[in-house]
This record gives C-alpha cells, structure tokens and sequence, in this order.
C-alpha cells in the first residue's frame, strides 16, 4: 500500500490570513486511487525548515505532496528548500523561461526567471493546458498553492497514483454514540482488519450518528456491514449508503 505526506507551506497558512484547502482536496483524491495519507504538515516559508521537512516525509512515504511556496516573490522559497533537502545546486531551466517567454510574449523578466529556477535534476511532468509543468525531484511533486492550479495539476498526473482504493458504505444512526459504542466494539473485535468511523451529530434530526465502514477488500465491507444491521436495533437505522 502506497503512502503519501503533504506538506502545506505558508506564513499565511499559519497565521490564520488563508484557508487551506489543499491538504483535504489531495486527502480526498488519494484516498480514492488508494493512497494512504498519514501526514499532513504545515510550514513556514523557511529554507530550513521546508528542506528539514522535505527530507523526512521523502526518506519515510513513498509520496510527498507540497502545496506553496512557488512564486515570483521574496516568500516563496519552497524550490530553494527543496534543492537543500537533496543536496543538489538551484538553477534556471532555460524549458521554463521558454514557456515563460512564449506564455507571455516577451523576455522574461528577473521575477520571472526566479519562476524558473528549479532543483537541478528536477522532472518536469507537462499538464495538458497549463503552460507550467508540474516539478517533481525524488518523490516529491511540488505543487502551486493557489487551489485552482493545484487540482487542475493533480488531476492531470492523476494516474501515476493509482493503488487499490477503498470500499466505503455509509450508515446512518437514529441513536446516540454513547448507546452503540458496545455494538461497535463487538463489531472490530469480529472484523479486526475493518476500518471503522463513528461521527456524533450535534443537533442531530434524521439521524444522531454518521457510521462509515471502509476497507480494500470490498466483500469484507459487505459482511462486516451486515454484520451491524444485524447488532443495531431495525428502528435505529435511518439510510445505509
């Protein structure tokens, strides 16, 4: 089983100025091409610091995944960590200033070719429309911060990811969690490998708890799901899913 760190970097980010939602977007989409995700990390825009983190989350998953940092301006230095984390030169790729050049219609500016400075030995993975490559060097693919750019670069790449995803079935409680908790013990003691979620509504209407039951192995989800509507009460379920 594939495992992947995200890696969000951003003074923005921890000051509380910018929203992330890169971190579940990635968590969403990989757990659906079966990648475990076990580490999300959030950063400041320090060279130390993200070479420190790059490193770790590259010598321990199989995947890392950076979101910011990746601009024209003074704070973005994901790049410059990057290149310190594997011991290799930053430099201008004369490919990047050509799409530059040609994206824009004129020199590239200083600004501009700060753009384009990448890890040496860095792979460039094109992605259909956009006129920048997605930069990956190891493991680790280096993604924009700006939401929009990030899906549409994940989306394109999409495929390099591919694993055996998750079986997930829903089901919806009319009880407090407090007055099942036996029965789901009883449940992951007779379905250990079950990978089971119990999610409290705090005003609740239709239903009280969110139960979701999830595995690779999709006729063990079956039975350990019929297994529960054999536990709970028939009057407490609300909707299986």
């Amino acid at each position: 089983m594939a495992t992947a760190a995200i890696i969000v970097i951003g003074n923005e980010i921890l000051s509380g100025k910018v929203v992330d939602t890169n971190s579940p977007y990635l968590c969403r989409e990989l757990r659906g091409l079966g990648v475990d995700v076990d580490r999300i990390v959030v950063i400041p825009d320090e060279i130390d610091v993200i070479a420190a983190e790059v490193r770790a989350q590259s010598d321990s998953h199989d995947w890392v995944f950076t979101s910011g940092g990746v601009g024209p301006t003074h704070d973005d230095l994901t790049m410059d960590g990057v290149s310190k984390a594997f011991g290799v030169p930053i430099e201008v790729n004369e490919s990047i200033v050509a799409r530059i050049e040609r994206a824009t219609g004129h020199a590239a500016n200083e600004s501009q070719r700060k753009m384009a400075s990448l890890p040496q030995g860095a792979h460039l993975i094109d992605t259909g429309d956009l006129w920048f490559p997605v930069v990956v060097v190891g493991n680790v693919h280096i993604f924009p911060g700006i939401p929009e750019l990030l899906q549409k670069k994940f989306d394109s790449i999409r495929s390099r990811f591919q694993g055996v995803p998750f079986v997930l079935r829903r089901v919806y409680v009319r009880r407090k969690e407090s007055d099942i908790a036996q029965e789901l013990n009883e449940l992951l003691e007779a379905h250990p490998e079950l990978m089971l979620g119990s999610y409290p509504r705090i005003r609740g209407t239709e239903y009280e708890v969110l139960l979701t039951l999830e595995s690779r192995d999709a006729a063990y989800v079956t039975r350990a799901l019929e297994a529960l509507l054999a536990r709970l009460p028939a009057d407490a379920v609300h909707k299986v899913e």
